[in-house]
C-alpha cells in the first residue's frame, strides 16, 4: 500500500446510480485521491462505466479488483446483502474501506465488520454523508449553541408514492424483504436516523410497528417508530411509500424553539424562537457527497475526524433493527 501522504488508489465495486453522478466523480475530484478502476457483477458494464468516466482499469469481479496491489483502498457501492462479505475480504487484503449505507444487512453484520477492522488498525468509513453536508453541520452547530434552548422532541414525517416499477412489480433490492425487510425505509429512513443521531446523540430505545400495506413487493412499506435518544430526548418517525403525496419534514423542538428541515433536497431550514424566525441555507453540492470524500482524505493525512465512521454507522442499524423488529 503506498504512503498515506501519496495518492491513495481506489477501486470501486459496483457502478449503479449512485455511483454515476454522487458518489464516484468525488474520488476523481478530491486531491490526493485516484478513482484507479471498476468492477460490475453485469458483464461488460464495468468497461462501459470506466470509458465513460475515464477510469484506467476495470475488473470483472470484485475479487480481482481486491486482490490488485496497485489500489489501496475498496469503496463497497453494491446492494447491502453483499457489503458484509465484500467488506470482510478487503480487511483481509489489509485495504482502507468504504462502504455505501446501510453498512450492512443487519446490526450482527455491521459489528463483525467493524470488530476485524479495528482489529487490523484499518480505517473504515460509511457513506452516511449528511454528515458531513455544510447545511447539517451548521444545523448541527446551532443547536449546540443553544438557540431553540434545550431539545425535548424530535419527529421525522416521510410519505411517498409507489413508483411506476413499484406498481409493475419490476424486481428492485429495495423491495426484496431478503436484502432490505424495511423496503425503501432501510435505503432511505437509514440517512434520516443517522442525521437523528449526528445531531441528536445516540439513541437509547427504539420500537416500531411495521406493516405491508400495498401487496406490490415483499418488504415493508409502512413502518412507524418510537425513540429515545441517551439524552432524554424523546421522538417519533414515520416512514410510508404508499400514500399519494411526497413528505419530507423533520423538526426539532426545544425549550425556545424550534428547527425545521427536510432530509432530502435542498429547501432551506426555519429556526423559528421567540426572537422570530430565520432560514438557514441548505446547498446540495455537485457532487453530493464531495465533501464526504473530502473529509475521508482529510481524515487519512491526520488533518481531522471523520464524522461518519464505523460506530455511528453501526449504531444506526441497531436503531432500524430495533423498530423493524429485528432485535
Amino acid at each position: 500500500m503506498g504512503s498515506r501522504s501519496d495518492s491513495i488508489r481506489w477501486g470501486m465495486i459496483g457502478c449503479g446510480g449512485v455511483c454515476e453522478k454522487k458518489s464516484g466523480p468525488a474520488y476523481q475530484q478530491v486531491a490526493g485521491f485516484e478513482l484507479y478502476g471498476v468492477s460490475a457483477r453485469s458483464p461488460g458494464k464495468a468497461a462501459e462505466f470506466a470509458s465513460r468516466h475515464s477510469i484506467p482499469h476495470h475488473y470483472t469481479c470484485p475479487q480481482a479488483l481486491i486482490d490488485d496491489p496497485n489500489i489501496d483502498a475498496v469503496y463497497i457501492a453494491t446492494p447491502p446483502d453483499s457489503h458484509c462479505d465484500l467488506a470482510l475480504k478487503v480487511a483481509k487484503a489489509n485495504k482502507i474501506c468504504c462502504i455505501e449505507k446501510p453498512m450492512a444487512l443487519n446490526f450482527s453484520q455491521c459489528q463483525l465488520i467493524q470488530d476485524t477492522f479495528e482489529s487490523q488498525n484499518l480505517p473504515l468509513f460509511i457513506a452516511y454523508y449528511r454528515r458531513s453536508l455544510p447545511g447539517f453541520v451548521a444545523l448541527k452547530n446551532v443547536l449546540e449553541k443553544g438557540t431553540i434552548g434545550t431539545v425535548r422532541q424530535v419527529s421525522w414525517l416521510y410519505s411517498r408514492f409507489p413508483s411506476d416499477k413499484d406498481l409493475r412489480q419490476i424486481p428492485n433490492w429495495r423491495t426484496d424483504k431478503s436484502v432490505a425487510l424495511g423496503g425503501y425505509f432501510d435505503d432511505l429512513a437509514s440517512h434520516g436516523l443517522n442525521v437523528m443521531t449526528f445531531l441528536l446523540g445516540p439513541v437509547r430505545q427504539a420500537q416500531g410497528i411495521c406493516r405491508n400495506q400495498q401487496g406490490l413487493y415483499s418488504a415493508h412499506d409502512a413502518i412507524v417508530a418510537n425513540l429515545l435518544f441517551e439524552s432524554g430526548v424523546t421522538g417519533i418517525g414515520s416512514w410510508n411509500f404508499a400514500c399519494d403525496s411526497y413528505q419530507d419534514k423533520m423538526q426539532i423542538l426545544g425549550s425556545k424553539g424550534r428547527i425545521e428541515f427536510a432530509i432530502f433536497g435542498d429547501q432551506p431550514a426555519s429556526i423559528l424562537t421567540d426572537q422570530g424566525s430565520e432560514s438557514l441555507a441548505m446547498p446540495t453540492p455537485d457532487p453530493i457527497q464531495g465533501p464526504f470524500v473530502q473529509a475521508m482524505a482529510e481524515h487519512l493525512r491526520g488533518l481531522s475526524v471523520h464524522p461518519s465512521q464505523a460506530t455511528s454507522a453501526s449504531h444506526t442499524n441497531w436503531v432500524m433493527d430495533k423498530i423493524l423488529g429485528v432485535l
